[in-house]
């Protein structure tokens, strides 16, 4: 995008009513309750009481939705679409695997799996998250619960699909070296990228989130022989292309639906006020992925 700036806008995922409109402006009209994300090239933030967005950014928000579940879960319904749709080929039947469900983008697509028909696996990341998964419905298939570092997630989806393997990986991160070279954080809470290879079946996609994943030639081979494909999830592509506006604009407004209609049930945090917005940034930056939070004016 060429966009050599030192500052990028922050709280791109907005929600408010539309103040005024552009005289070539067709699809809203001032009074408008309205939810979309900024471009990375906005001008504006969304962390301000009035923002300038072009219409195709935006989306109208349904009645039964509030503002804070506008907010909140816009950007994970976007990337669970990306990854589960677009890159993975989800269809009814399907094993899945979704990395880290309780977070706020695996609540949301545990659930878009499940309105598919598929059959969900998830990892947990500390009891208080196996106990959240094991109360969703549909439940799931098994919670596997990484916490102990004990579990072994290769093995526990092996062993549900009868040796099978899944057919789609969502994963949140992976580790990509060995055990000495490692944060125990990371050690503790991620799958080696060998396992999901492993836990992988013949066909299958991987729909990973780590911007550096290094695949060996053997990691390749063994790819190779599943007939199975990678992809990286990056839910920014959309912005790049002017083909695929006409697409993303429904997928906003299929997420609005299906927060409308109650197939998405965002895992969302307390809202908070503007001059709170910088530390809980930092408390998110700095804590594990969990419930989203939303700046309310």
């Amino acid at each position: 995008m060429k966009m050599e700036k030192d500052f990028f806008p922050v709280g791109r995922e907005i929600a408010g009513i539309v103040l005024d409109v552009g005289s070539k402006v067709s699809f809203f009209q001032p009074g408008d309750e309205v939810v979309g994300i900024l471009p990375l090239d906005s001008e504006d933030p969304g962390l301000c009481e009035v923002v300038r967005a072009h219409e195709h950014y935006l989306v109208h928000k349904p009645e039964k939705v509030t503002w804070t579940e506008a907010a909140g879960t816009v950007r994970d319904g976007v990337r669970a679409y990306t990854a589960l749709h677009y890159l993975a080929r989800l269809a009814p039947g399907k094993w899945v695997l979704v990395m880290d469900g309780a977070s706020a983008l695996g609540t949301i697509a545990i659930q878009l799996a499940h309105h598919r028909g598929a059959r969900v696996i998830s990892t947990a990341g500390s009891p208080e998250d196996r106990q959240y998964l094991e109360g969703l419905r549909p439940a799931l298939a098994r919670v596997i619960d990484v916490s102990s570092g004990k579990a072994h997630v290769a093995e526990s989806c092996l062993e549900e699909t009868g040796g099978l393997g899944v057919d789609i990986v969502l994963d949140a991160g992976v580790r990509l070296y060995s055990k000495d070279d490692e944060p125990a954080v990371k050690l503790q809470l991620l799958p080696h990228k060998h396992d999901i290879l492993s836990l992988l079946g013949v066909g299958g996609h991987w729909v990973t989130t780590e911007e550096n994943l290094q695949l060996d030639p053997p990691d390749s081979h063994c790819l190779f022989l599943k007939g199975a494909t990678v992809a990286f999830l990056n839910d920014e592509v959309w912005n790049l292309s002017n083909v695929q506006q006409g697409k993303y604009l429904c997928v906003l407004k299929d997420v609005m639906e299906k927060l409308a209609t109650g197939v998405f049930r965002p895992r969302l945090a307390e809202p908070v006020a503007l001059h709170e917005a910088r530390a809980a940034m930092e408390a998110a930056q700095e804590g594990p992925a969990g419930k989203k939070q939303v700046v309310q004016f």
